[in-house]
């Protein structure tokens, strides 16, 4: 049973100046609105439990529906559940402004990833109810399905339906750990196969698509700064290893006479990290999921596999990574006399940030004095997928600590409505 006396609420306002409740932006509706979906799917921990397609994210949708049409926009809910809320502009043939984020969670996940970048994205249209303001381009807010992927270990089934991306053969393949299959889980939220194929859309129509998001990271914290410009989305790519030596009697093998993979493992883990810092500021690896074989107390290990997770914000960069990763790899196995082989298992293209919304942006933080800075986004949005097909941009929020996906993941609310300030001045300037 969760703790129904958490009022995140509370929390938020206690340190918030009123001072940032301008131009229509209410500091309190936001703290408000974050405490409301915070309720849904709320843990022991305080933390949020809403997985992609459970009733909690589709009542949490449902939630923001209303606010959107409170607000005055149009709703419409695709097949694949994604809510979308438009605003007509004055020019109805001018290509339309998207922005927005997910409300879906981790398995105890914290109250700001993806709930924010709705609220933010909304909250710009209360503040134009509220001063009579009518964009040129219509304008749409977005709550996209399933970005973080808790179901099935594989996200943005939402902005993936939109942008017609991914093989529906190998979704339908997908099985939850309970053994539920995609059909039976689309068909739970009363969403159907069909419908979720339908949910493709013509992104001809649209201009942009900018994701507020929370951080993730220790940066903007360091530099004390409540926002920052975001210039590009790293993709990653996995490379798993397997080191190939000989298994042998802990007790019997001179030490002079040995092939333990997992020694040669050893010095490629080491050597990992030194290579993204060759390349630029913004690659980084990471060695996970390790499986060593025989794996007895006494026997010398005659194989090691293991996972590489290698990302940078370029394709040219992301390559290089993986490059310099297989070479350090190669000359490792080969000075040790071991046998080494890999494969690719998953490749995403990073998506750049174009150089002119970087410039409207900083431009956008300056008029309501934060000063510009600059920082790419080593983790994967929404704004990655739809990002292939429509210009994207993305502003990042100050996290405390860089905690995420965790109860403790926290934004403070003065930081939160500097944001929607910031937002709004973006969307005012792309008219």
């Amino acid at each position: 049973m969760s703790n129904n006396h958490y009022n995140l609420q509370e929390k938020l306002v206690a340190g918030y100046d009123i001072a940032f409740d301008q131009d229509g932006v209410c500091g309190k509706r936001i703290a408000s609105r974050l405490h409301e979906i915070a309720q849904i799917g709320l843990t022991d921990d305080n933390g949020s439990n809403r997985p992609g397609f459970s009733q909690g994210e589709r009542l949490a949708k449902q939630l923001v529906a209303q606010w959107m049409k409170e607000a005055g926009l149009s709703v419409t809910i695709d097949g694949a559940g994604n809510v979308f809320g438009r605003l007509e502009g004055k020019d109805k043939n001018a290509k339309i402004i998207l922005s927005g984020s997910h409300v879906d969670s981790v398995p105890n996940g914290g109250h700001f990833d993806g709930p924010l970048g709705v609220i933010t994205a909304l909250e710009v249209v209360e503040a134009w109810r509220k001063t009579g303001y009518q964009p040129e381009k219509s304008y749409e807010v977005v709550v996209f399905t399933d970005e973080e992927g808790s179901r099935f270990n594989s996200g943005f089934h939402g902005s993936e339906a939109v942008t017609g991306k991914g093989n529906i053969d190998e979704k339908l393949q997908l099985t939850d750990q309970a053994g539920v299959t995609f059909s039976e889980v689309l068909a739970s939220v009363d969403l159907s196969v069909k419908g979720y194929q339908q949910a493709v859309r013509n992104l001809d129509d649209y201009e942009l698509f900018i994701e507020v998001h929370i951080e993730q990271g220790k940066r903007l914290e360091k530099e004390n700064l409540a926002c920052g410009v975001v210039t590009g989305i790293a993709g990653p790519c996995w490379v798993e290893f397997t080191f190939t030596g000989q298994a042998g009697h802990a007790g019997n093998t001179p030490m002079n006479d040995r092939k333990d993979a997992l020694i040669v493992a050893s010095e490629f883990i080491q050597r990992v990290p030194s290579i993204p810092v060759t390349i630029s500021s913004s690659a980084v690896a990471t060695v996970g999921k390790l499986a060593v074989k025989p794996n007895g107390v006494n026997v010398i290990p005659g194989e090691v596999s293991l996972y590489v997770d290698m990302r940078d914000i370029t394709r040219e960069n992301q390559e290089q990574v993986v490059e310099k990763v297989v070479e350090a790899a190669q000359q490792i196995a080969e000075k040790h006399g071991v046998q080494l082989s890999y494969e690719e298992k998953i490749r995403i293209s990073p998506v750049p940030i174009e150089a002119e919304f970087q410039a409207l942006l900083a431009k956008s933080l300056e008029t309501n004095n934060i000063s510009p800075y600059y920082l790419p986004s080593g983790a994967g949005h929404d704004a990655m997928i739809i990002g292939e097909k429509v210009p994207a941009a993305m502003l990042f929020v100050k996290s405390k600590n860089g905690v995420s996906h965790h109860p403790d993941e926290w934004s403070d609310l003065n930081d939160c409505v500097q944001a929607v300030h910031v937002l709004k001045t973006f969307l005012e300037n792309s008219q």
